[in-house]
């Protein structure tokens, strides 16, 4: 269980943490994209209790990345898909593979690879820029107060210490 909520921050990143920010809840977004999409294969794969995998599904369906549907009646049973919002973070889950494949691969070397489908090549998902496509490094980007930045927790630095 999570020891502390996010909620009161004022925070698009702590907001976000709210429904993804625990230590299974990536694994099991990472495995409905990977296509195991039924309760006991998200089980098994991941190793995980029962009890705690049903918590993160609901945490996931009412945060809007997950919906799940029946396909068996009796006893019903239900299968699990990412929603619009589950698919446009998987791009997130890759960059923090590949972050991952870069500073703390597992012994045996790099376990997925991805190949970009349009160009049929493999590729290291990278964080780019919207506007030139350029990769993104923290040193090429200055934050500054958006149009719901305010003096609040979690906000608090961006409102009083970026602000022009």
């Amino acid at each position: 269980m999570r020891n502390t909520s996010f909620k009161p921050m004022h925070c698009s990143l702590a907001q976000s943490l709210e429904v993804i920010g625990d230590w299974w809840t990536p694994l099991v977004l990472r495995d409905l994209y990977l296509g195991l999409n039924r309760f006991d294969q998200l089980v098994t794969d991941l190793g995980v209790s029962r009890n705690l995998l049903t918590d993160r599904l609901a945490t996931l369906i009412d945060g809007g990345l997950v919906e799940r549907t029946p396909y068996q009646q009796n006893p019903v049973r239900y299968s699990y898909e990412l929603t619009d919002a589950g698919r446009e973070l998987v791009p997130i889950l890759m960059a923090l593979t590949a972050w991952g494949d870069r500073w703390a691969t597992p012994p045996a070397g790099q376990p997925i690879r991805f190949t970009h489908t349009t160009c049929g090549k493999l590729t290291t998902p990278t964080v780019c820029c919207s506007e030139c496509g350029d990769p993104l490094q923290m040193s090429d980007v200055k934050p500054s107060p958006g149009p719901g930045g305010r003096t609040a927790p979690g906000t608090a630095l961006i409102a009083t210490v970026l602000a022009p």
